[in-house]
């Protein structure tokens, strides 16, 4: 049976990062974000401060300007051999356990690959201003501005990987408002239609002598 692999999708400031680590926890399984971004660290050779925003947001300007940023001879850039151990760490973690995994086109990566659960977690502009000014101490000058700022990137981040839309509901298992909802409300969802069903001892024993 292929592992259960819960995605977290979200815009920026919409609280899906801490959604993904309740909803994780109320499931008694690992939950992929800071993590994996070590994991790759330790894989690539590459400085965390880059890993953080080149595994996820494109360069100002768009996906456009990913297509001829930093090009070697070969055609590829630091970020595609940074979205190369990305994937293959990704696609390790699926095949190791049951987790949720949050961002870094996790959901595309995976397909077909798992027992894919995928979410989106989005929110009104309103919502997300005040969150990440009183959540993260951002500035309260024009906060909208840097939230439109890093959605159009990890937009163009997602659409050059995948060549797919990013945050479209159709291309979602669950599409949830937290700021309706709350992030609490947000995760007891996710768990509830997530429950994984555990081996019985005697079935766990049966697999055993198989």
């Amino acid at each position: 049976m292929q592992n259960k692999i819960i995605t977290i999708s979200r815009e920026f400031g919409s609280g899906g990062r801490t959604i993904g680590k309740l909803a994780a926890e109320k499931l008694g399984i690992p939950c992929y974000d800071k993590e994996l971004i070590e994991q790759i660290e330790e894989k690539s050779g590459l400085a965390k401060e880059f890993i953080e925003e080149r595994g996820e947001y494109t360069l100002r300007g768009g996906w456009l300007a990913n297509a001829f940023a930093d090009r070697s001879m070969n055609g590829l850039s630091v970020q595609d051999y940074l979205w190369t151990v990305q994937r293959k760490l990704i696609l390790e973690l699926a095949e190791k356990e049951s987790c949720v995994i949050v961002g870094r086109c996790a959901d595309y990566i995976l397909e077909g690959k798992a027992d894919l659960f995928k979410v989106f977690i989005h929110a009104s502009i309103e919502e997300r201003a005040r969150r990440i000014v009183e959540k993260y101490g951002e500035s309260d000058d024009a906060p909208e501005k840097r939230l439109r700022d890093k959605d159009l990137r990890r937009s163009g981040y997602y659409r050059f990987y995948t060549d797919m839309e990013w945050g479209i509901a159709k291309n979602y298992d669950l599409v949830l408002d937290s700021g309706r909802f709350g992030v609490e409300k947000c995760a007891d969802i996710i768990a509830e239609l997530c429950r994984i069903e555990r081996p019985t001892a005697i079935e766990a024993e049966q697999g055993a002598e198989k």
